[in-house]
């Protein structure tokens, strides 16, 4: 996420003592500001822990409408067929986040295997769904395999940086294009007015080419406590925006596949509720979302049976988190048995 020889340099990731003291002085902000700012920090802490707490209350109280025996019966009338292809949508999902860390180690112009790539990639995310917590689950897990590559603990924070501008990327195009596209429908279901959704859908389509077209002008640098990052140019974040919207719409497509037979809604549609559902899920920091992806996706959908949708966001979590996460431990318990025995064998052969 001996490989950074001297022209790799530029996308290093360079701490704030490398820079010039006067670079420093101008940048270093007066005392007040930063005092400012550390005043003020915990609202963000305050807003996920309200959005958290107010969703568990909404699905709290909407799944009190559930007996069991519903849910029972929902969560055993999905086919085989429709479990088949939820599989399908998830094994596309995270062969599209091994891109992530591909696009990321070739802008810092970093060779690594795929098969090394792909396994920390598909291991520190599936990890990180599941346990909450990406800056220290993933990050670990990216750090423990790609440190034996060669990579430094300041590479494999870019990198992760680099994955982000991935993820938001696709995000924001495919918020962007349902909002507009589906204003009307989505505008029904989210309780929200067409014009609204068509100006935020416009805004967010805005910042991300303005984005690209900002990147593609000139190199771009981003300082973030102390550290120093070139940002993808035009032809790399183009990639990367594919690559986010391919991700997004695969998730998307394992849960509306698993949607209630008879479901009318279309997939464009579904897709901006999946992406406002996901962006709460985020903002409220709790591991993959729980109870607030839950929530917004049933009263979005409050028109299908409740029991059945319910139902559906259960065999959603086990399919695209629980499974891949006890997947990636069994490939993390491989690897280090295979890399212990590896680096065993030649000190056996030496002392025989």
């Amino acid at each position: 996420m001996n490989f950074a020889g001297d022209h790799h340099r530029r996308a290093d990731v360079k701490p704030a003592d490398a820079v010039t003291t006067a670079e420093t002085e101008d940048c270093a902000p007066p005392a007040p500001k930063r005092s400012y700012r550390n005043r003020y920090a915990w609202l963000g802490t305050a807003a996920s822990i309200v959005i958290f707490a107010v969703s568990l209350g909404v699905l709290w109280k909407l799944s009190q409408q559930v007996t069991w025996a519903e849910l029972h019966a929902a969560l055993t009338a999905a086919t085989g067929e429709q479990l088949g292809f939820a599989f399908l949508f998830v094994g596309v999902s995270y062969l599209f986040l091994t891109c992530y860390d591909a696009l990321a180690l070739r802008q810092l112009k970093i060779k690594v295997p795929y098969r090394t790539t792909a396994l920390a990639s598909f291991t520190s995310y599936a990890v990180s769904f599941t346990l909450g917590f990406p800056l220290l689950t993933a990050g670990t897990i990216r750090y423990w395999i790609y440190s034996k590559k060669g990579l430094s603990a300041a590479k494999i924070a870019a990198l992760t940086v680099i994955a982000g501008f991935t993820f938001w990327l696709g995000m924001g195009v495919v918020l962007g294009l349902s909002l507009v596209v589906e204003a009307g429908q989505l505008a029904a279901l989210t309780f929200t007015s067409i014009r609204l959704n068509q100006g935020v859908g416009f805004a967010a389509l805005l910042m991300v080419f303005g984005y690209l077209g900002w990147v593609s002008l000139k190199r771009r640098h981003v300082r973030v406590k102390g550290w120093s990052l070139e940002l993808p140019g035009a032809t790399v974040s183009m990639s990367q925006m594919v690559v986010g919207i391919g991700d997004v719409c695969a998730a998307a497509a394992t849960l509306y596949v698993l949607l209630p037979a008879g479901s009318t809604i279309g997939f464009t549609t579904f897709v901006g509720v999946y992406v406002l559902a996901a962006m709460l899920g985020i903002a409220s920091n709790a591991p993959g979302g729980l109870g607030v992806f839950e929530a917004t996706i049933l009263l979005a959908l409050s028109s299908l049976p409740r029991d059945q949708v319910l139902g559906s966001l259960l065999l959603f979590r086990v399919c695209y988190y629980l499974v891949p996460f006890v997947v990636a431990l069994a490939m993390l318990g491989v690897y280090e048995i295979v890399r212990r025995v590896r680096g065993a064998s030649p000190s056996a052969s030496s002392g025989s």
